[in-house]
């Protein structure tokens, strides 16, 4: 794979990659809402958690050691715990759509949904809906409106999502590689850090912006002075979450094995520390699930030739997934 400029896919959003689609549903009184990325078929998936505070579902059938290792589709989704049910809403839909496992002649389909929830249940929105959270019909509709474009800011799972003190949001970035590979990031982005320099304007993923996508980003004046909680992270508030957890889809159109794809999703988490300040604390739940197509096959000899591609897909995840935190938190504010 040679080292050549690239750019991002046409839409510069994950769907760039053929067979995903995305699709938004929001309470607006609630003030929350959730994304859902859908597969064509049942594709490789594995995740990786490295927030101290995860909120997540069906991550270990997603392990190497166990029996499917794919997705059908993923949730990502505002509300804390009650957005776990957002994962429900979109088995059921999708299962009387005829997709998921078949384990026999009799029974319905079995989707298999990862799902992972980042806390908004302190923003303005009205949480008072008792024992109806919203969510479950939320992740019905998130499905079955997937499709090629999608809103990003506060959408969807980004609709109540704060960046630090800033307002967090979707986000989205794509980049073309080399031989036909595509590699896309989709984010919520609610951390407890802060996605910007001290200026209150430079995204940290400034160096990795490509065609304007979050305002043309000039080079700080200034450098970052080194401070344990930052201008514009909640930490720098207090010792308190109120807004916390930056989760996220990485995918390639790649033929990756199931541990390959885990791979890519750890060195996709360097994008989190690329882009928020700090990242990966004790109160956020960072959380990314890698996705593979399988539609561009990599080499099988020499090993060290396969190794270095799975990790030139993982840099470029990595920083698809700067960009779009950056484009999260840029989006949310214009």
């Amino acid at each position: 794979m040679a080292d050549t400029a690239c750019k991002p896919g046409p839409r510069n959003l994950i769907t760039d990659i053929a067979g995903i689609t995305v699709g938004n549903a929001d309470d607006v009184k609630a003030g929350t809402g959730v994304t859902a990325l859908r597969c064509a078929h049942a594709f490789i998936a594995a995740a990786d958690i490295r927030g101290g505070a995860p909120g997540a579902r069906e991550t270990d059938v997603l392990s190497a050691e166990n029996l499917v290792g794919r997705a059908d589709a993923v949730i990502l989704a505002g509300g804390s715990v009650f957005g776990l049910a957002a994962a429900d809403g979109a088995v059921n839909a999708l299962s009387a759509a005829g997709v998921g496992l078949r384990l026999g002649d009799k029974g319905p389909a079995i989707p298999i949904v990862p799902a992972a929830v980042l806390h908004d249940l302190g923003n303005e929105g009205d949480k008072e809906w008792g024992e109806t959270p919203p969510y479950r019909a939320l992740g019905a509709e998130a499905v079955k409106c997937a499709g090629a474009d999608f809103a990003l800011g506060s959408a969807g799972a980004g609709r109540g999502a704060m960046a630090g003190t800033l307002k967090g949001g979707l986000g989205s970035a794509s980049i073309m590689l080399d031989d036909g590979l595509v590699v896309g990031a989709l984010v919520a982005a609610n951390p407890v850090g802060s996605v910007v320099m001290p200026d209150g304007e430079t995204y940290y993923a400034w160096p990795w912006e490509l065609d304007d996508e979050f305002g043309g980003q000039t080079p700080p004046q200034g450098k970052d002075a080194p401070a344990p909680f930052p201008p514009h992270s909640r930490l720098a508030e207090r010792l308190a979450a109120r807004a916390n957890t930056t989760i996220a889809v990485v995918a390639s159109n790649a033929a990756l094995t199931n541990v390959e794809a885990k791979r890519v999703a750890i060195m996709a988490h360097d994008g989190i520390a690329r882009a928020v300040r700090p990242a990966h604390t004790a109160f956020d739940g960072d959380i990314v699930f890698s996705i593979a197509t399988g539609e561009k096959p990599l080499p099988a000899e020499p090993a060290m030739a396969r190794h270095g591609a799975v990790a030139a897909i993982g840099a470029a995840a990595g920083d698809c997934l700067a960009r779009a935190i950056a484009r999260a938190a840029y989006e949310a504010r214009r």
